[in-house]
C-alpha cells in the first residue's frame, strides 16, 4: 500500500475541492476506481466553458420590440427619434451544456461558471461592467458603462452642464439600450444554469462570470432556494415559453439612472457618456441602500478607476425610469 492509499477519503475529497476545475476532475476520475468514486463527491467546482454558440438578433428581435415599448413610456420622447435603434447582437447560450458536464457530480455546493465572453454588445469602443443578483428572477442589477476613454489633465469631476435637450435624448436612447442589453445578458445566464440549479439541490452558491470581466451573476443560498421553489410550482407552458426565448423572464423593473456626458477622473482619464444604472423589481420597490449596492457591486474585482467613477456618478442627478416585464 502506498502513501496515497493510506489517506482517508475525506482528505482526498478536500484536495479535489482545491483543484476545482471540472474538466481536470473528470480526467482524474478515469485514473482509478477510487478516484472514480471520490470525484463525484467534490463540493466546490469551477466550470470553464470553452465554446458558446452565438446568433445575432434580427430587425424584429425582442430587443428592438422591448426598446420600442420602453420609449413609449417616455411621454414626448418618441417623436425626437428619427430612426429606429439598431438591434444589439445577443449571444445565444445553450442551456444543455452545463447540466451535461456536471451530471457526474452529486454533492455540488459552490459552483463558479466562467463563460468565454460577455453577452452585452455595445458599439465599438464602449465598455460595460455589471453585477446582477438573482433568485427566482432578478433581484438587483448594477450597470456601469461608458462610450470611450481618453487621457485628460483636468481634476476629477462629473457634470451634465451645457447638455442640450437633443443631446440628453440621444444619450438617453443609448443608456436605455445599454441597460436592456445587460438585462438580456443576465436573463440568458440565469436560464443557462436553470437546469443545473434544479438538479443540484445541495448547491448553496452560484457565480457566473465571463473571462473578460464584463459581468457577474450571483445566486446565493436564499436565491437558489426561491428558484427551486418556483420551478417546482411552475407549469410546463411557462417552461416552454422560456425555452423558446432562450432566457429567463425579466420582471417589471424600476431603474435609477445617473450619467455624465464627460467624467474626468483623478487619474487623468476622461470617460465619455459615463452611466450608472441601478435596477430593482417594481414589486416591493425601494431605493434604500442603492448607494451601498453600487459601491459594493464591483469591489474586489475591478480597478480603482471603476470605483472612482461610480463614486463620482453617485453625486449626479438621478433619473427614474420604469420598464415592463419582457
Amino acid at each position: 500500500m502506498d502513501v496515497f492509499d493510506g489517506l482517508p477519503d475525506a482528505i482526498i475529497v478536500d484536495i479535489l475541492n482545491k483543484v476545482g476545475d471540472v474538466r481536470t476532475l473528470l480526467r482524474c476520475s478515469s485514473l482509478s476506481k477510487r478516484f472514480n468514486s471520490l470525484v463525484p463527491q467534490s463540493e466546490s467546482l469551477i466550470l470553464r466553458l470553452d465554446q458558446v454558440g452565438t446568433t445575432e438578433s434580427q430587425p424584429d428581435s425582442p430587443v428592438s420590440n422591448i426598446f420600442t415599448s420602453v420609449l413609449k413610456s417616455f411621454h414626448g420622447l418618441c417623436s425626437l427619434f428619427s430612426k429606429p435603434a439598431k438591434p444589439i447582437p445577443i449571444k445565444n447560450l445553450s442551456p444543455n451544456i452545463p447540466s451535461e458536464i456536471l451530471s457526474k457530480f452529486d454533492r455540488v455546493k459552490n459552483l463558479e461558471v466562467e463563460l468565454p465572453g460577455g453577452n452585452a454588445s455595445l458599439e465599438k469602443g464602449a465598455a460595460v461592467k455589471w453585477k446582477a443578483e438573482h433568485g427566482e428572477s432578478l433581484e438587483t442589477l448594477v450597470v456601469f458603462a461608458f462610450r470611450s476613454a481618453s487621457t485628460e489633465s483636468s481634476p476629477a469631476s462629473a457634470s451634465s452642464d451645457g447638455e442640450s435637450d437633443a443631446e440628453f435624448v440621444t444619450g438617453l436612447k443609448t443608456r436605455v439600450m445599454w441597460t436592456i442589453s445587460v438585462l438580456m445578458a443576465a436573463s440568458k445566464r440565469h436560464f443557462l444554469m436553470s437546469q443545473v440549479v434544479k438538479e443540484h439541490q445541495e448547491m448553496e452558491s452560484l457565480v457566473i462570470r465571463d473571462r473578460g470581466g464584463e459581468g457577474t451573476l450571483v445566486m446565493g443560498t436564499e436565491g437558489l432556494r426561491a428558484f427551486r421553489k418556483m420551478e417546482a410550482a411552475r407549469g410546463e407552458a411557462a417552461v416552454d415559453e422560456r425555452v423558446e426565448k432562450n432566457r429567463s423572464v425579466v420582471p417589471s423593473v424600476r431603474m435609477s439612472m445617473r450619467h455624465a456626458p464627460s467624467l474626468r477622473l483623478k487619474s487623468g482619464v476622461c470617460l465619455e457618456s459615463a452611466t450608472l444604472v441601478i435596477v430593482r423589481p417594481s414589486e416591493g420597490y425601494s431605493d434604500v441602500g442603492d448607494d451601498e449596492l453600487a459601491t459594493e457591486a464591483f469591489a474586489g474585482n475591478c480597478t480603482c478607476t471603476y470605483g472612482e467613477a461610480v463614486a463620482a456618478l453617485l453625486k449626479c442627478k438621478k433619473n427614474a425610469l420604469e420598464m415592463n416585464s419582457f
